[in-house]
Order: structure tokens, then C-alpha cells, then sequence
């Protein structure tokens, strides 16, 4: 459904948008309606007060599985609540026109034209160009639209900011000229397509899917054409998830992260496997000192890691269905002593210096030990760890890792319930509740 200028306000500050805000960000909804209506009213000034739809994908943020998707594992992740709002409306033209306020510029995609371009590698723009060309490579309907997309996401937080990017450009596409038949995971797959093949980044299908089908998700990449994905029900449990910016930066570093997962699936070679999912772990253990006469000890150990970090995403995932909060948090212990004894992904070799992360990590076990739970994020290296941090003592967390890496330095999380969305129906009415969000 489009709407005009005034209507969308009307329906963003009523009490039905309230409601459904307070649903979607899992909190108070007032900064997010002055944070929407604003974006309705940036949008009219820039393209005219034409009829329009408003959307929104979130963030991402990985629980368990660090490192094992690119061996066919299990990962457990969850949607967040900072999102990249956007308001969008079609057009006539076979022009995509999208200004981002992050990089305060607009960018422009013919969409006649949909091969991939050299000059806009590494840019929103390719990632725009790359979703519309794989939606019309698999039959769906693509069109011109004018958007205005205001991100909470910061650039560099490990919480796939380009990952939400790409399924709010699916989801737009999607709604204004797909009528929302496009499931989830299509978008998520058409999401990372555009990511590898136009944006130039070799990633799995994590961030799309988690960010796409929202709330808690396990994904089995066991067969990563076809991956298994299980929403899991998670209820309010006591716990902030924390991410704390270390400061540190990832330039550099792109042979360390490429270092792991040629080092696992030199590993599996030797057992005649392309990844680890397909190496028997017992044979593996029974085989390792000859193993190491071929390959490092560091390849060794991260084949370790991924052994015990993929089992380990199935215990947590069990904690969530039974709700054993403690055997949760002593998991989430464990995979980050994982990471930093046998993945070695906490600082780089590279630097003797960046120490951030290993920083943060000592301080947080200082600070939780015995009541909360702390890791590394994502890739690692540098940029952010991941804390579970007990409600009641959050203020006092953020204070204290705020006085070491800066004020801004702490993001506090939430799980959000849904993925890439259209905010479609005015009904101001709780009975309509589920008519007000339109998902992929």
C-alpha cells in the first residue's frame, strides 16, 4: 500500500504506530517515530510528496558459530534492532534513485543496463545493481524507485550493515512490484549474489538470511545450495547483548581472514574433503600428529575449533528451546575461549600493537565473571566483542568500557522479532496488528 506524506505521519505517530514500533524495536517507540516521520518528511523534500511505502531491515549479530559457515557448519545469529529505515516510492522511469544519509549522497542505477561495472565495485551502488539484476535473472519483476534510507547500523560494528542494505533494496523491489512473493531466503541468496559477484566480497549466507528472516536463527549450511534454516522462538531472557568497538581497524587484514578458511579446508583436503563438515571428527583426532607433519599447528587448531565451535551452536541452540539460561551463557563462554585459543582470531600477527579486543575481552570477564558471558565478534582481529550482559548491570558495563575505548564505543542490542519488512497497513487498531507488517 502507498501512501501520501501526511497519511504515513498520521499512521507513524498514532497509537496503532506506536504499538507496532514498540514491537519492532522491542522497546519505547517515540525516538522511532520522530526518527520515521522524519525520514517521511526528508523524503517529500527531496522527491516530491508522492505516494510512498516506508521499510526497514535490520542488523545482524552472530551468537554461536564463529568461523563455520565457510565450512558448511551451523550458526546461530539474531536480527537486531538497529535497522536501515527507508521510505520508497515507484516510478516510471527505469531508474533506481536511492539517497543514503550515511554517505550523504545519492546514487543512481539504470536498470536497462544491469551488468556488473568496475567503477562502482565496492560501493552501494553495485549492491543495488547487483540485487535488481538477480531478481530479474530469476523472473521477478523489477522497476524504477525514489528512496531515502537513514541507517542505524554503524559502518564497521560487525553488525552487517551491507547485508541489511541489500535486503531492504530485495525487500523495496519485493513490495512495490513483487506483491511480497518473495520469500525471505530468496532474498537473502539474491542479497549475497549481488554481494559476491557485483560488490566484490566473497561472503556466505549468513548475514542476508539472518537479517532477511529475522529473530533468532540456526542455520545448517550443510548443503549451501540449499541451506536449512530454523526460526527459533526466543523470549525476553534478562540479558543486553553488548557490542563494544574496540577501535581497532580491518585494513590490512584481508590475508588474516583469508588465512582461516584456506587453513580448514587444507585440513579437510587431507582427507580428500573440500570443508571440515564432510571430515569424520574422530579420524580427524586419531589422525592429527601426522597431520602436522604437512600443515601448521595453527591450521590444526582452527580445524579444532571448528569441530567443537559447530557442536557447540547445537547445545545452544537447545538451551534456547528449554530456556536453561546458564547452560546458554557457559556455551557462549566457551566458544570465545574457542576463538581466541584455537581460531586465533582475536588480534592480528600482523600488529603487535592491536590488542583491543584481547583488551576488551579481559575486562569484560573481570566485570561478568559469574553472571554474564563475553566473545569475540564476527570475523575478529579488531573492531568489536559481544557481551551478554545482565540487565541490571548494563549501565555500570557501559560505563565502565566507555571510560577505555570511548564514549559511543558500547551499542546495546536487542532481537528483533522480523527481517526485512514494508510497514504496510494504517490500521490503528491492536486486532489488525498483523496486518500492520508486511514481511518478505
Amino acid at each position: 500500500m502507498l501512501y501520501d506524506q501526511e497519511r504515513l505521519k498520521n499512521f507513524l505517530l498514532s497509537k496503532g504506530g506506536a504499538v507496532l514500533l514498540s514491537e519492532l524495536y522491542q522497546g519505547s517507540a517515540e525516538h522511532q517515530q520522530r526518527r520515521y516521520v522524519q525520514a517521511v518528511e526528508r523524503f517529500a523534500g527531496r522527491f516530491g510528496d508522492t505516494l510512498a511505502a516506508v521499510f526497514s531491515a535490520p542488523g545482524r549479530t552472530e551468537l554461536c558459530g564463529n568461523h563455520t559457515d565457510h565450512q558448511r557448519g551451523r550458526v546461530l545469529a539474531a536480527a537486531v534492532t538497529l535497522d536501515i529505515a527507508a521510505v520508497a516510492s515507484p516510478t516510471e522511469s527505469r531508474v533506481i534513485r536511492l539517497f543514503s544519509e550515511s554517505f550523504d549522497r545519492m546514487y543512481e542505477v539504470g536498470i536497462d543496463s544491469l551488468s556488473p561495472r568496475a567503477d562502482e565495485k565496492n560501493t552501494p551502488a553495485a549492491l543495488i545493481r547487483g540485487v535488481t539484476a538477480r531478481l530479474s535473472e530469476l523472473g521477478y519483476k523489477v522497476g524504477g524507485f525514489n528512496a531515502l534510507a537513514a541507517s542505524q547500523i554503524p559502518v564497521g560494528s560487525g553488525l552487517s550493515s551491507s547485508a541489511a542494505f541489500e535486503v531492504l533494496v530485495g525487500t523495496i523491489q519485493n513490495h512495490l512490484y513483487n506483491s511480497g512473493k518473495i520469500s525471505a531466503l530468496e532474498i537473502a541468496k539474491i542479497g549475497q549474489y549481488a554481494e559476491n559477484a557485483y560488490f566484490g566480497k566473497p561472503c556466505g549466507l549468513l548475514d542476508q538470511a539472518t537479517s532477511s528472516i529475522g529473530g533468532v536463527v540456526h542455520i545448517d549450511f550443510n548443503e549451501p545450495s540449499a541451506p536449512v534454516v530454523e526460526k527459533l522462538d526466543m523470549p525476553r531472557w534478562g540479558f543486553d547483548i553488548c557490542i563494544v568497538n574496540t577501535g581497532g581497524s580491518h585494513a590490512g587484514l584481508t590475508s588474516e581472514y583469508a588465512d582461516i578458511p584456506r587453513e580448514m579446508r587444507e585440513v579437510a583436503a587431507y582427507f580428500g574433503c573440500e570443508a571440515l563438515r564432510e571430515v569424520d571428527r574422530e579420524k580427524f583426532t586419531a589422525e592429527m600428529s601426522t597431520i602436522r607433519k604437512t600443515m601448521p599447528d595453527r591450521a590444526v587448531l582452527r580445524a579444532m575449533h571448528f569441530f567443537s565451535e559447530n557442536e557447540r551452536v547445537l547445545r545452544q541452540v537447545e538451551s534456547i528451546r528449554e530456556r536453561r539460561w546458564g547452560d546458554y551463557v557457559a556455551a557462549m563462554i566457551e566458544s570465545g575461549h574457542s576463538s581466541f585459543m584455537l581460531l586465533q582470531n582475536v588480534y592480528p600477527l600482523s600488529s603487535s600493537a592491536e590488542r583491543g579486543n584481547a583488551l576488551a575481552l579481559a575486562v569484560s570477564e573481570k566485570l561478568l565473571k559469574g553472571k554474564g558471558a563475553w566473545r569475540i565478534h564476527g570475523g575478529g582481529f579488531a573492531g568489536t566483542v559481544q557481551a551478554l550482559v545482565p540487565c541490571d548491570c548494563t549501565d555500570d558495563y557501559q560505563e565502565k568500557m566507555e571510560s577505555l575505548f570511548g564514549e559511543g564505543s558500547v551499542c546495546r542490542l536487542a532481537i528483533r522479532p522480523c527481517g526485512g519488512h514494508m510497514l504496510a497497513s494504517l490500521s490503528p487498531t491492536r486486532q489488525e496488528s498483523s496486518h500492520w507488517l508486511s514481511s518478505t
